[in-house]
């Protein structure tokens, strides 16, 4: 057996679950010396000998998708397969890692993928030679060094090839390019992988004690959750405080009329506590209002003009490109990642074949390779014109904390833009890919050149300004708008000094200070991202765990903590401070970085953390006392005891239960009643359900026995044509509309068919 010249023993267990009822297979005596279990030799993998006359070379991605687009690209002496991710993990049921013995962790053949083992064993025996293809990125190398131990293949050997982008030419350079796996970056994904399991399995059964079954508290996640509940006490604890503005029209003598609001009083910055004051200043400002003495004629006293350039942002990063989908795609970070993989993975765009259209997505530099800058300046000078061309090509820095081990996410080909591949494209797929685009070929675009002028008129001892700007060249504009254009401000008038203007309006207005905003999605990962909390492939599982654990809710796109994650967040801070807190999180993240690149080991990073996590432990274990997460009443009785029914929270979420537990054990799934009567049996009321994937539908109470079922929210009211009951369609733009469940209405508008999961 070849050894592995990793820097800590692996302990492998290569045993397979039994399945239930049958006759537990004899797996050998197993010999266990200080611990450490030591398991019966197995017998080693052969090549065949000779190879098979049509033996071909293997190659091993990780998605079966990549799998057909890269064995096209290499021709008919290759075969690739895919590993669909990980096929050895920690055990499920087993802590598996050996503290005293250097973190040594555990591996354990996946149950699910045993088929897929023997397949990739099968084929490598009869293979000219293996290539490791998986994800460029620390996930990745860490299944290939899994996949090296499958097939014993030595990681020193040049096995191992990256492809950035799927297509030929990156693929072919990949290939010719092969290198030993880099243990380093191994290191670093075990790591992480052994601190998230030594938290989660020593601490999720303290909280199944302590609050109630079914929790669990990651390291990372805990921390996104602490941030959501200190901006919450942040809000309650804020107190709104006064003041006031005033604003007002003036014409001039040529007619233009000009929009204004005070900004000084006797040449210092306006500051108005009241009302009372607003409203004398307000009376100054009236022509008609004033004395005789305070007639002289209001005057613009100065006009100032500035030229500004607003140069364009960098093209995408994981973090950016999660950000702008849900500000301007309404994507989650989930979903936006989900689509960002199929475009990278490649589909099948006509006579082009099967394609990816995108580069890596998880990535957090903003370099871009120097040809595919001359591609964008070339198709941004034939497209749009010289002039949009800046005179040299735009760099962008990277942040000193970025890995920088891949380019920004952009297009693979300029040839496929999204005209040309929208047919091939379903809607969400081609906006995500649009954005893409433009944001990369905007940011080698020229800088939009605007004029900003602001107009300064005296009334007395008052100043008042208008502001405005006018666009002299569009720039990169001309294909993407970013955030900051300022939509408050509109375009002035050519206007001289001096000039008489007249009152025609003033308008005193309260306002208040605010709170500071819930997060979002977008600015949750702006923040971790800023704080050093987590790497681009962590956020989506962050926003999507922390969900699903019931510990935070969405409303209006905002994070709400619940009840539950407000008494976790308060557990974790009181016996897990120097653990659970945003500076100790961001150093674990760059101690793992460091073992990326050979500047610490995983034995003292993990040993590092320990010291910290196992005293705080031992004292939470002795001193936390058992909480209750108080019910809140749901106004429901319950129908077995006649006491009150509660809302609770499970592993599977918020739920009914009585009040008079533990003698009554009555729960219940919270559903909610539309008030409509079923059109199908009569006696049930449709009642809004989700499925299995999460997906809203309405369906009748009486299920089973009755299975009517809509996936168009139901009203009431019925359909003058066929007496079908109506639904309404919610569209993210645009009116509802109402229109008839059944399809073969004329009253069902086409395209609108209710389909089925």
């Amino acid at each position: 057996m070849l050894e592995f010249p990793i820097k800590r023993t692996i302990i492998i267990d290569d045993t397979k679950k039994k399945k239930r009822g049958r006759k537990k297979k004899d797996d050998g005596e197993k010999m266990v010396i200080n611990g450490t279990v030591n398991l019966p030799e197995k017998k080693p993998l052969k090549k065949m000998d000779p190879l098979p006359k049509n033996a071909k070379n293997l190659v091993i991605v990780e998605s079966p998708a990549k799998a057909k687009t890269i064995e096209r690209f290499l021709g008919s002496s290759y075969k690739v397969m895919a590993s669909r991710g990980h096929l050895r993990d920690l055990p499920r049921n087993q802590f598996g890692v050996n503290i005293e013995d250097g973190f040594t962790p555990s591996y354990t053949n996946m149950w699910d993928k045993r088929k897929l083992i023997e397949e990739l064993q099968d084929e490598f025996i009869r293979s000219k030679k293996v290539y490791l293809a998986t994800d460029p990125d620390r996930e990745g190398e860490a299944i290939s060094w899994h996949l090296a131990h499958l097939l014993e293949i030595d990681p020193k050997d040049a096995c191992r090839v990256m492809f950035h982008e799927i297509t030929k030419k990156a693929v072919l350079a990949g290939m010719e390019d092969p290198k030993p796996i880099d243990l380093k970056k191994v290191d670093a994904q075990q790591a992480r992988r052994v601190l998230d399991r030594i938290v989660g399995y020593k601490l999720s059964p303290l909280l199944w004690k302590k609050v109630c079954k079914g929790l669990s508290a990651g390291r990372v996640q805990s921390v996104a959750v602490r941030l959501i509940c200190e901006r919450e006490e942040e809000i309650k604890a804020f107190v709104p405080e006064e003041y006031w503005t005033v604003g007002g029209t003036y014409k001039t003598e040529q007619g233009l009329v000009l929009t204004t609001e005070l900004v000084k009083i006797d040449g210092e910055k306006a500051k108005i506590s009241d009302g009372d004051m607003a409203q004398k200043i307000a009376a100054d400002l009236q022509w008609e209002q004033r004395g005789e003495e305070g007639r002289e004629p209001d005057r613009i006293v100065k006009v100032e003009k500035r030229k500004r350039k607003r140069q364009p942002q960098p093209p995408f990063t994981t973090s950016t490109m999660q950000q702008e989908c849900v500000s301007k795609l309404n994507f989650g970070a989930k979903k936006t990642m989900m689509l960002a993989q199929q475009l990278y993975e490649g589909l099948d765009i006509g006579e082009q074949g099967h394609v990816g259209l995108i580069t890596y997505m998880r990535t957090d530099s903003t370099r871009i390779n120097d040809d595919m800058v001359q591609a964008a300046r070339d198709f941004i000078m034939s497209t749009y014109g010289k002039e949009y061309v800046p005179e040299k090509a735009r760099v962008y820095k990277t942040k000193q904390s970025s890995q920088d081990a891949h380019e920004a996410i952009r297009p693979t080909s300029l040839e496929l833009t999204p005209h040309v591949v929208s047919p091939f494209l379903t809607r969400d797929q081609l906006r995500l890919y649009t954005l893409i685009w433009n944001r990369f070929l905007a940011s080698q675009m020229e800088a939009v050149e605007t004029e900003h002028m602001a107009i300064s008129i005296a009334s007395g001892i008052y100043e008042l300004r208008a502001a405005g700007y006018k666009v002299l060249f569009k720039g990169f504009t001309e294909l993407y708008e970013d955030a900051k254009k300022d939509k408050t401000l509109s375009e002035l008038p050519h206007i001289e000094e001096g000039s008489v203007v007249h009152n025609q309006t003033v308008e005193p207005a309260q306002h208040f200070t605010q709170p500071p905003a819930r997060y979002t999605e977008a600015s949750l990962i702006k923040t971790l991202e800023e704080k050093g909390i987590g790497r681009p492939s962590t956020y989506a599982p962050i926003m999507d765990t922390i969900q699903n654990r019931n510990y935070v809710e969405k409303k209006d796109k905002q994070f709400i903590p619940t009840e539950l994650g407000v008494i976790i967040v308060d557990l974790l801070k009181k016996y897990f401070e120097r653990i659970i807190n945003v500076g100790f999180t961001a150093h674990m993240e760059e101690e793992l970085d460091d073992i990326e690149q050979g500047k610490d080991t995983y034995t003292h990073v993990l040993q590092e953390f320990y010291d910290v996590f196992k005293p705080e432990m031992d004292v939470a274990e002795q001193q936390m006392e058992k909480v209750a997460v108080a019910g809140q009443d749901s106004g429901q009785v319950c129908e077995l005891c006649g006491a009150p029914m509660v809302y609770k929270f499970g592993r599977f979420g918020k739920f009914l239960a009585c009040s008079n537990f533990p003698e009554c054990r009555n729960t219940k799934a919270i559903v909610e009643d539309l008030g409509i009567t079923c059109p199908k049996c009569g006696q049930g009321s449709l009642i809004k359900r989700k499925s299995k994937r999460g997906r809203v539908f309405y369906g009748c109470s009486e299920y089973p026995n009755c299975d009517f079922v809509l996936w168009n929210q139901p009203i009431d009211k019925k359909c003058p044509v066929c007496g079908s009951i109506m639904v309404v369609k919610h569209y993210k733009k645009g009116p509802d509309k109402i229109f008839c469940s059944n399809a073969e209405c004329e009253n069902h508008k086409k395209g609108e068919a209710i389909n089925e999961e």
